[in-house]
């Protein structure tokens, strides 16, 4: 952890774009999984080795957490919250690095996610009800709660951003202020305590990613269970 600044440095520019320490350590963490993913998937085998079958192992947990909680559309949703979750591990991990911090700490970064996690809830939604069907949803069970729902959608995405931001700066704060008053007497709580703290925040964030989604096709799923009831 690079334990001297919490500032967010900009290292060059495009234009308009600024572009910071957060844009370049978000890539470099995309390349190496990218990279990673086509290493450790190349050569897979019906008779897998140790490696093979600690993937499968982790895949399979993730779609039995996805399962739990939408368990009609857990194939579909499985790479998306999968990836998430991986992706969100790297990124709070990286401030264990020297002269590396989290790009979760930023509020830009979350941001993005945040974004991309609300988009995603409407997308899924449309792609398995339909556009007038899940836009019917909104006007459930009145027409009139419409702006609440709208706020909700809001609201809720902005908390998430917020969420994950103050829990990674925070974290990155409090270890810079026990370093400065114990010097490197402590480091390793500080280690032990930054890695539980990158997994749960990147475990929540996920899940509640998963809930908004699920929450977004439920009343599809309701629908299916009660035509499921009828035949019976």
């Amino acid at each position: 952890m690079q334990q001297t600044s919490l500032d967010i440095n900009t290292l060059f520019a495009l234009g308009p774009v600024s572009i910071t320490t957060t844009v370049v350590t978000t890539w470099i963490i995309l390349l190496a999984l990218g990279l990673l993913c086509w290493l450790l998937t190349r050569r897979l085998a019906d008779r897998p080795q140790t490696l093979q079958t600690a993937l499968e192992a982790l895949v399979t947990a993730i779609e039995n957490a996805v399962a739990d909680v939408a368990p009609q559309q857990a194939t579909l949703l499985t790479p998306f919250i999968g990836g998430l979750w991986i992706f969100l591990v790297i990124n709070n991990l990286s401030g264990l690095l020297p002269g590396v911090h989290s790009p979760t700490r930023d509020l830009s970064a979350t941001s993005a996610l945040a974004i991309i996690v609300f988009l995603s809830v409407h997308w899924y939604g449309i792609r398995i009800q339909g556009l007038k069907q899940y836009l019917a949803h909104y006007l459930k069970p009145s027409p009139i709660l419409l702006p609440l729902h709208i706020i909700s959608e809001i609201t809720r995405t902005v908390a998430l951003a917020v969420r994950l931001f103050g829990n990674m700066m925070s974290l990155e704060m409090a270890a810079l202020l026990v370093l400065l008053v114990a010097g490197f007497l402590a480091p390793v709580p500080i280690l032990i305590l930054h890695i539980v703290e990158a997994l749960v925040q990147a475990y929540i964030f996920g899940m509640l990613a998963l809930v908004y989604v699920a929450g977004g096709i439920q009343s599809q799923q309701l629908k299916q269970q009660r035509a499921e009831l009828k035949k019976e």
